[in-house]
């Protein structure tokens, strides 16, 4: 199939891309550059720098006719969400809706799109929280998800284009950039390579539910293969709270730090963790990196990097 990936200069975006190489698709991948990095794109894919929300992405779209979309840019930072929800949603829910019309315009087959489990689910009731959990966002960039979500489903009624959001747990792994919209492994693997001690938000026994890029990117392709519809869950069903995970990244580092703790991050929640069994189900996705090598392996490329 010819594939468009946005956000595919990403760090998620370039091991999808990969993977979909691997398997023997054609990729285009979109990207404005603002935190992708051209020398990320695996060789055999070409790239579009462009904005999703740019107006341009209509015309730019139907001359490349792809089959199917993944469509991974976004604002991601939780943060930065609820100091510009204004900003957040232009990314999050415009740029997701230009990108669902220019792929009905191109006549694309299938339409994947990139979610958030533990941002849409809020404080959870179950643990780990299946799709059905009810959706309470505590931040802007969880309620500009779910209105993603809830346009990607209309274009599935509306238009008969074949769509699936996956709602991610926290990705983490190599080629992740420990600056802007990093996840908390990142943050810590760069503080900890340079000899410096991470601040840990609040009290640090918040949990969350670590999912390796690779598997992530092995969900992608199988989402843009299948015909499957609605929400899946991609993640682990495993908690580890943050006071943990900080201390097997000094160990895979072979660090001493002090860590200290700071106040706690404004719209995070305490708990999250999701149920992944639909994926299982449906997709024949399983996670197969243990959280233990996959942050060794993760703390290893940042130690060859600096």
């Amino acid at each position: 199939m010819k594939i468009l990936v946005s956000g595919g200069a990403g760090f998620i975006g370039a091991h999808s891309v990969r993977a979909l190489l691997d398997a023997g698709h054609a990729v285009q991948a979109v990207d404005d550059l603002s935190h992708g990095r051209r020398e990320a794109l695996p060789a055999g894919a070409s790239l579009e720098v462009l904005d999703v929300r740019s107006p341009e992405l209509l015309a730019r779209v139907a001359a490349l006719r792809p089959d199917a979309v993944l469509h991974l840019a976004a604002q991601m930072d939780v943060r930065k969400s609820v100091a510009d929800p204004l900003f957040d949603a232009s990314v999050n829910v415009l740029g997701t809706l230009n990108l669902l019309e220019a792929a009905r315009r191109a006549g694309a087959k299938r339409f994947v799109f990139a979610s958030s489990g533990g941002a849409i689910y809020g404080e959870q009731e179950v643990f780990p929280a299946p799709e059905s959990h009810p959706r309470r966002p505590a931040s802007p960039y969880g309620v500009s998800k779910l209105c993603a979500e809830e346009y990607v489903a209309h274009y599935r009624l509306a238009h008969r284009l074949s769509t699936l959001s996956l709602r991610y747990a926290n990705v983490y792994g190599p080629g992740q950039d420990p600056q802007g919209e990093a996840g908390v492994v990142a943050i810590f693997c760069g503080k900890l390579t340079k000899g410096e001690s991470p601040t840990i938000n609040g009290d640090g026994l918040q949990t969350r539910d670590y999912v390796h890029v690779s598997d992530v990117a092995r969900a992608n392709r199988l989402a843009i293969e299948s015909q499957a519809p609605g929400v899946l869950n991609i993640g682990t069903g495993r908690e580890c709270d943050v006071v943990t995970l900080a201390r097997l990244l000094a160990s895979a580092l072979g660090a001493r730090p002090d860590f200290r703790h700071g106040p706690p991050a404004p719209g995070e929640q305490r708990r999250s963790v999701v149920d992944a069994a639909a994926a299982a189900s449906v997709l024949g996705w399983k996670p197969e990196v243990a959280l233990e090598q996959g942050l060794r392996d993760t703390a290893e490329w940042f130690a060859k990097k600096k």
